[in-house]
């Protein structure tokens, strides 16, 4: 009995113990859980701490860099812009240069030009007014001499030249006589051609008037003849019916 009981106590520790095992087991699951499920949200936070730290680490160097890169670009350009300008400054200053040079040499030729011209044409005047000058003298020569040769020629010809006129003049006027006539003539040639015209043309109008009125008076005579014949075809129409009606009555 003892040995009975010994047994079953051990049975029943057993089971006790195996209960207990589960029971503790079950109590380290759920301790293990809830240390599970307390430290994942902090690695999580821990770990997007860490991510946000290490973005806002890499914006902060990227807004550094970009303002460094500006800065050096605006630098660049700040140079690039200062050597345009002392080229511009440089070119500008050539150019002036140049150009007062060639302005100079232009002056300097226009002048050596202009005098040069002007010695030729003062040159050039001279020896015009030499050769006008010697121009006119033999002009007055000849015409000096022509003159002469006129004048005697002219009292030579003036009886010969007052014949001509007289003789010219009497021609004009046998001309203009003969003219005169001639128009006298064909003027009173027209006037007989108008009035036969005219005589002409009232014969052509009496005749044409004489034949419209016999027309006109055979027309009519040949209309009376005309109501003289309807009178009668439609006394002739009167007469056959008024015999009709009378002998079908």
């Amino acid at each position: 009995r003892c040995f009975y009981d010994q047994k079953i106590l051990q049975k029943n520790f057993g089971k006790w113990k195996e209960w207990w095992t589960v029971g503790r087991e079950r109590k380290l699951s759920l301790r293990a859980d809830s240390h599970y499920r307390h430290l994942l949200p902090n690695l999580i936070f821990k770990t997007w701490r860490a991510y946000v730290c290490q973005q806002q680490g890499k914006r902060n160097k990227y807004g550094v860099a970009e303002s460094h890169a500006k800065k050096q670009k605006l630098l660049r350009t700040w140079q690039c812009w200062l050597v345009y300008v002392d080229v511009r400054r440089r070119k500008r200053e050539m150019w002036s240069v140049a150009l007062a040079f060639r302005e100079r040499s232009c002056l300097r030729i226009s002048w050596a030009v202009w005098r040069r011209q002007r010695c030729q044409n003062c040159t050039e005047h001279k020896m015009n007014v030499l050769a006008l000058q010697h121009w006119a003298q033999s002009l007055q020569f000849r015409a000096w001499l022509q003159w002469r040769e006129l004048y005697l020629y002219s009292q030579k010809e003036t009886r010969a030249v007052t014949h001509h006129q007289h003789w010219e003049l009497k021609r004009c006027m046998e001309a203009w006589l003969g003219y005169l006539n001639l128009h006298r003539a064909k003027k009173h040639q027209n006037e007989l051609a108008q009035e036969h015209h005219r005589s002409r043309i009232v014969r052509q109008c009496f005749s044409n008037w004489w034949l419209s009125w016999e027309c006109r008076t055979s027309i009519h005579a040949h209309q009376k003849d005309f109501e003289k014949l309807a009178g009668r075809i439609a006394l002739w129409r009167v007469f056959a019916h008024w015999k009709h009606c009378i002998q079908s009555v």
